[in-house]
């Protein structure tokens, strides 16, 4: 593994800003992006393939071994910055041991606004699909390993995303780039050929949208998932940068 190579990786929950957040890293030109490198892997090896929409063309065009893709998030050497855009359910029962040479992006968002969203393409998710456990469970795991880490709210993010930018940019010890804040609105080479299904919103894009609270009532079908799910988010928003 070349220690001169910032290796960046977001472990973020679904429906999050997460892949605006990729294209916000790709307009670097230090930086080359990867989409969900662990998406074909954890639908080898879940449930999930039974209902995430495209997981046959995924399965077919992606490497499904997992430590082939921690192998290749290691050593990869294309850029100065690697920037891998994982969700943190995609894990499943990887050996961890490799996230103490990656500087690991905690990205979470409110579940109030997340979860009606996610249950638009995922009918009926359960604490596993979101992600909420799994991040402070990982919290745990990193502060007992002395692994680095940092928290970003999704909110705090469209709130004030050139602040965050900067302090994200100085955790991981590389300069802020203001064209981080901008991108043509288009699809990128690097997305997943799950894109269809969710980056419609991100397609239309130039930047990070502006925040708005949710307006539509929260789904009674969701309450008791949300109510699971609070405790875990109000752990993380103490932590997230603002």
């Amino acid at each position: 593994m070349s220690n001169n190579v910032k290796r960046i990786s977001v472990w973020s929950g679904p429906r999050n800003i997460s892949t605006a957040l990729m294209y916000s890293f790709a307009q670097r030109k230090d930086t080359k992006v990867f989409d969900e490198p662990l998406y074909g892997y954890y639908l080898r090896n879940s449930k999930a393939s039974e209902y995430h929409p495209g997981a046959e063309e995924i399965l077919a065009t992606m490497e499904n071994d997992g430590a082939k893709v921690v192998d290749m998030m290691l050593n990869s050497s294309e850029a100065e910055v690697l920037f891998f855009k994982n969700m943190t359910h995609h894990l499943l029962d990887l050996d961890r041991s490799f996230m103490s040479k990656l500087t690991n992006v905690i990205l979470t968002r409110d579940p109030k606004e997340m979860l009606p969203s996610f249950d638009r393409v995922i009918k009926n998710p359960t604490i596993e699909d979101v992600g909420y456990k799994l991040h402070v469970d990982l919290i745990k795991e990193f502060k007992s390993k002395n692994i680095d880490f940092v928290v970003l709210d999704a909110k705090n993010v469209l709130l004030n995303p050139q602040s965050v930018l900067r302090k994200l940019c100085d955790h991981v010890e590389i300069p802020f780039d203001e064209h981080m804040l901008n991108w043509q609105p288009s699809k990128r080479k690097e997305d997943g050929v799950w894109s269809t299904y969710w980056y419609e919103n991100v397609h239309k894009s130039s930047g990070f949208a502006k925040y708005e609270p949710k307006k539509d009532s929260f789904p009674k079908h969701l309450k008791s998932l949300l109510e699971e799910c609070l405790p875990y988010y109000n752990e993380l928003k103490k932590l997230a940068l603002t």
